[in-house]
């Protein structure tokens, strides 16, 4: 048995229902909740990379940053807010801890101690720009947070950019990759081939070099409906993307860009997802539970199970 953290918008109460959601994860790959943590609102969750600490951002009713044990019965360890509003996504590495404030754009970095509980002030990053999108993009929304190589990648899906810190004793800040306005840009990944931006406004999948220089987009969905992809994972030679709309999970090849698949995805508005091996977690945020698939030849197949989350919009593994 493994264990398997859910967070999403649920009620700050504990036990069944609660805040996080805690599940052990069978050899088959099927799910059983366990225990819960009492957090508002966790929308994105993150592990240490080395210690036993889990991190929670809580959109509401103020923007806060958790620590818990990561066990099944995650006790709290800290509180502080986000530095800013709205958060929606958290990533760790080492030392500190980053939060993308959704809300207003701000970018917090947070210092972690020995034991990756929080430590001094936040360093804090306001967001600027907007782009033409009357609706989505009057102003920065930082959407994802991710370290890779000593560098903090945070996509803003308002500003249409990808702001980046060179993140080592001191943090210096760079600077942003412009994307094509109306982009939208809400998650990425790495690859060995450089990197995959989702659009969140526009569709489409972003591929970059490792310089971030653009090398070519294509659609996310092949379906024939409005489409907002949320999350794109590389996991070994195939590139996974949910899509909110056509509710499916497409499978690509990340060299060729070419379409291997599209199935879908066990419920519906697929938020978030999470690969470990040959199984495929999906958190549906609508229809309330995580869809549990196993790969087969890199094509995500149907187990028939589901663990029923309440609004489910991350999953831990």
């Amino acid at each position: 048995m493994s264990t398997v953290y859910i967070g999403g918008y649920t009620p700050d109460t504990g036990g069944a229902g609660a805040g996080v959601t805690v599940a052990a994860r069978a050899e088959t790959g099927a799910l059983t909740e366990v225990g819960g943590a009492a957090v508002s609102g966790p929308s994105f969750l993150a592990a240490h990379p080395t210690l036993p600490v889990l991190y929670a951002v809580g959109e509401a009713p103020h923007g806060t940053i958790t620590a818990l044990a990561a066990t099944d019965d995650p006790e709290r360890l800290a509180t502080r807010s986000s530095g800013g509003d709205s958060p929606c996504h958290v990533a760790v590495a080492d030392r500190w801890l980053a939060v993308a404030n959704y809300g207003d754009g701000m970018v917090a970095l947070h210092a972690l101690d020995d034991d990756g509980l929080f430590t001094g002030p936040p360093l804090l990053f306001p967001g600027y720009g907007s782009g033409p999108d009357s609706d989505r993009q009057r102003g920065p929304h930082a959407h994802q947070a991710v370290f890779e190589a000593g560098i903090l990648y945070v996509t803003d899906l308002g500003a249409d950019q990808i702001r980046q810190w060179r993140v080592q004793a001191e943090v210096t800040e760079l600077e942003p990759l412009v994307l094509t306005p109306g982009t939208g840009p809400r998650h990425l990944t790495s690859a060995p081939t450089g990197w995959f931006v989702t659009g969140e406004l526009d569709g489409q999948v972003h591929a970059f070099d490792p310089k971030w220089h653009p090398i070519g987009q294509f659609a996310a969905s092949g379906r024939d409906s409005a489409n907002y992809p949320s999350h794109i994972q590389l996991h070994r030679d195939r590139l996974y993307v949910a899509n909110r709309g056509p509710n499916t999970i497409s499978v690509f090849d990340p060299e060729t860009f070419k379409m291997l698949a599209e199935v879908d995805c066990g419920g519906d508005w697929p938020r978030h997802f999470a690969i470990d091996g040959d199984d495929l977690y999906v958190a549906n945020q609508r229809s309330g539970g995580v869809a549990c698939f196993r790969l087969t030849g890199g094509v995500p197949e149907p187990t028939g199970r589901v663990l029923a989350v309440p609004t489910p919009t991350c999953v831990l593994l």
